[in-house]
């Protein structure tokens, strides 16, 4: 019953392989150089390319779950070789954006079309689809530990920030329990912040006061499109300071599907600072 993971260098994944070895259960991750897989004891690392098939079926050899990651490429031919191999159920990380009105954004757009073939592969499917991550939080960090400020575009723009360890939690129990099939579970911390309450919250767990500086639309596309490099997705800083528009002054909507996925409430944004608090130290 051994469960391949994907995209093991992610933090959701990280969390997903420390969730499935607490009940032992078998975990192999998918990288395309395993010699410099990051991984705990006893798991195993497998090489392959997702976007190229002919390098899946050998890591698919005795999986029965899949943990996968939305990426496009190549995903008619994985999905191929995981009905050849039987794989009974595939849990994709997913985005909220894959729910919304307008899918032409670029991040809904990467993960609808990642869920429609799923869907139209005929295996069992279970789709997380969290908000806000938490952890984007830490492109704060250089300047938190240089400056004790946080600049942007809008200060007042809600999100609900999830733990990468609650969107992990919801996904090991689609990967080895039953009633999960079908399902897309929304996923949301458990309160609405503004920008502003965030960086209070960080400054609160760890002691030092910090300040947000608020900067006009281009000053802030031009410090995303860095902060992400030459990599970063066509028009994804556009869709992301329009999400920031689109929730100035307006508390988003907060799920409990944590909780009723796992019986235990999500993580507060506070918690998630606690357990992330030296990256936001000077020094570290």
């Amino acid at each position: 019953m051994t469960i391949l993971v994907t995209g093991g260098r992610g933090s959701v994944a990280r969390a997903l392989i420390d969730e499935l070895l607490a009940v032992d259960a078998p975990v192999r991750v998918v990288s395309r150089d395993p010699a410099h897989a990051d991984v705990p004891a006893g798991v195993q690392v497998a090489a392959a390319d997702l976007a190229r098939p002919e390098s899946v079926p050998a890591v698919l050899d005795g999986v029965t779950a899949v943990f996968l990651y939305a990426e496009p490429a190549g995903i008619d031919g994985f999905l191929d070789a995981a009905a050849a191999a039987k794989v009974e159920r595939i849990v994709l990380l997913s985005s909220q954006s894959a729910g919304d009105a307008d899918t032409s954004t670029p991040i809904a757009h990467r993960h609808v079309v990642v869920e429609e073939a799923i869907a139209a592969s005929g295996l069992a499917w279970t789709f997380v689809r969290p908000g806000a991550f938490a952890t984007n939080a830490l492109a704060w960090a250089p300047s938190i530990r240089a400056e004790g400020v946080v600049r942007g575009a809008y200060p007042e723009s809600h999100s609900a920030p999830i733990h990468e360890r609650d969107m992990a939690a919801v996904a090991a129990r689609a990967l080895l329990e039953p009633g999960h099939e079908g399902k897309r579970y929304a996923l949301t911390g458990p309160e609405s912040l503004p920008t502003r309450g965030q960086v209070e919250v960080i400054g609160t767990v760890i002691g030092r006061p910090l300040r947000f500086e608020a900067i006009s639309l281009d000053q802030a596309r031009a410090r995303m499109l860095a902060q992400m490099g030459p990599s970063a997705w066509p028009g994804i800083a556009d869709t992301l300071l329009r999400y920031q528009a689109d929730s100035d002054g307006k508390p988003v909507a907060v799920s409990d599907t944590v909780g009723a996925v796992t019986g235990r409430p999500a993580r507060t944004f506070a918690t998630w600072v606690a357990d992330h608090a030296s990256a936001f130290r000077p020094g570290q």
